[in-house]
Parts: C-alpha cells; sequence; structure tokens
C-alpha cells in the first residue's frame, strides 16, 4: 500500500489549473502549427494566425489564453493500492482549484446554485470523476471547461435502428448547429454507447485524448477520420469566418449499451481545448 498526502494532490491541482490556462497541451499546439499550414482559405489563415499571436503572448505575458477559465473538470484515475492521507481527497482537489484560481488570479465563473447563481468566488466546487485501476499510482488530468463550447454539446438518444449513418449525422448535426459559437477550429469530443449519463462522460473524457492519436478499433478510427473530412468541408472555418478547417480532431469512445438503446454525446470544446495531465 502507497500513501499519498492530500496535500500533494492540492498542490498538483494548483499547478496543473494555472498551467492549462496559461500553456497549450503539446499536441494541441502542433495541431494549432498544422491548421495554420493547412487552411486554404485567406480570412482562416489570419484568424489562426491572429490566435497563435493570442497564445504566444498568454504564455509569453502569463495573461489566460481565453478570459473564460473555465469550469474545472477533473479526472482522477486512482490506483486501488494508493491510500491518501492527510483529510478528504475531494476537499483537497477543490482546495488546488481555489488556490490555482485565486492565486493565478483567474476569472472565477461558478455559481454555487444554478438558479440563485451567486458566486462561489474562487472557481469551485469542480467536476470531479474517479476512476479506480490497478496499481499504486495517481494520475490527474484537470480540463478546464469554457461554456461558449459547452453549451454547444448534445446528448442524441438514437434508436439501433439509425446504425452508424444515424450516428454521424447526429455528430455533424450538432456541429453544423454550433456554428461560430464553438469558437473554431474545434475538437469534437463523442461518446458512444452506455446510458444517458455515460456517453456524456464519455465525450468529455474523449476531449483529453490527444489530438494526434486515433482510436485502436478500426472502425472507430475510420470514423473519426471520416468525420472530420466532413466536418472540415462544411465551410464554418475558424472563428465561424469560413475556411477548411472548422475541426482539428474527432474523437471517439465508445461503450457497450442496451439491446433498445444507441445513446450518443458530442461535447464540443473550442480551439484550445485546454487539459493538464500528471501522473504522481
Amino acid at each position: 500500500m502507497r500513501e499519498i498526502p492530500v496535500d500533494e494532490i492540492t498542490r498538483n491541482i494548483k499547478e496543473m489549473c494555472i498551467e492549462a490556462n496559461h500553456f497549450l497541451s503539446p499536441d494541441m499546439s502542433n495541431a494549432m502549427v498544422q491548421a495554420v499550414e493547412g487552411e486554404e482559405a485567406p480570412l482562416g489563415r489570419q484568424i489562426l494566425e491572429q490566435l497563435q499571436e493570442n497564445l504566444r503572448i498568454a504564455g509569453q505575458d502569463m495573461i489566460p489564453i481565453c478570459q473564460d477559465t473555465g469550469m474545472a473538470v477533473i479526472f482522477m484515475q486512482i490506483g486501488q493500492e494508493v491510500h491518501f492521507t492527510g483529510g478528504s481527497l475531494e476537499d483537497a482537489i477543490n482546495e488546488g482549484v481555489r488556490q490555482g484560481y485565486v492565486e493565478g488570479f483567474l476569472r472565477k465563473s461558478v455559481v454555487a446554485d444554478p438558479l440563485i447563481r451567486e458566486n462561489t468566488k474562487d472557481n469551485t466546487p469542480a467536476v470531479v470523476h474517479y476512476e479506480l485501476v490497478t496499481g499504486d499510482k495517481v494520475k490527474i488530468t484537470v480540463a478546464p471547461k469554457g461554456f461558449g463550447s459547452e453549451n454547444m454539446s448534445r446528448v442524441f438518444m438514437l434508436k439501433p435502428a439509425d446504425g452508424i449513418e444515424g450516428v454521424k449525422e447526429a455528430i455533424l448535426t450538432a456541429v453544423r448547429d454550433a456554428g461560430p459559437n464553438a469558437c473554431p477550429p474545434m475538437v469534437v469530443g463523442v461518446g458512444i454507447g452506455g446510458t444517458f449519463e455515460k456517453c456524456a462522460l464519455l465525450a468529455k473524457k474523449a476531449l483529453t485524448r490527444p489530438v494526434d492519436e486515433r482510436s485502436e478499433i478500426p472502425y472507430v478510427r475510420d470514423m473519426e477520420l471520416e468525420l472530420l473530412d466532413k466536418i472540415n468541408r462544411t465551410g464554418i472555418g475558424p472563428g465561424g469566418l469560413g475556411g477548411t478547417i472548422t475541426a482539428l480532431a474527432v474523437n471517439i469512445n465508445t461503450y457497450a449499451t442496451h439491446i433498445a438503446g444507441l445513446p450518443v454525446a458530442v461535447n464540443m470544446c473550442c480551439h484550445v481545448n485546454r487539459h493538464s495531465v500528471r501522473e504522481i
């Protein structure tokens, strides 16, 4: 049994909240460079170059990439041989978010009640997803999620008879309906299968997969590439102002489902697709 003080979790999450809001992950940085090179429309290329300049200034001057520094979504992959000491794990996670957003001067965007809407003033609580795995390591993924793109996300409860073509059309419908509102070029996270809530979690987690990695399942990999091509043919383009690069990647996760269902979730993310990953 390996013991990990919860203070170590707090420290890492604080640093990761600040890191994710100021610097792109390596895969996203490479994708943006490739997007500039691949964009065929002059205006689209100009928008992408402006986004690159914004990223440069953000990193150089330690200014957040975007004014919407997001609601903290945290995936905790915990080895079953780990024992946390020194207090509550969830309290430690939220303390890390609080420190990161307050000390990092990041915008506080969380309200305590969805209808009363009083700001918590420290961006807590986070949305935390736990997964128990074998081993004695803890893998933390911090993914601040802005709501310009989050608001464009969709869940479709399809019929099994709709099949793969129905799934593809649902994804394309979500992208077309989002248009410029998801701050393209976007990353499209997709969850297929499970239940109503499981497919949404699959889609959210898909956004944290490096955009240069394709699914290991052959038909899913083919679908990712086909949908990326079709999305980029919509003409929405960077900033929604037209062009050939509307999405940087389509990441799809699948899961077992019921014989009577075919749930599909589409979780949109803007061009920065913020995420930071550490293993302790």
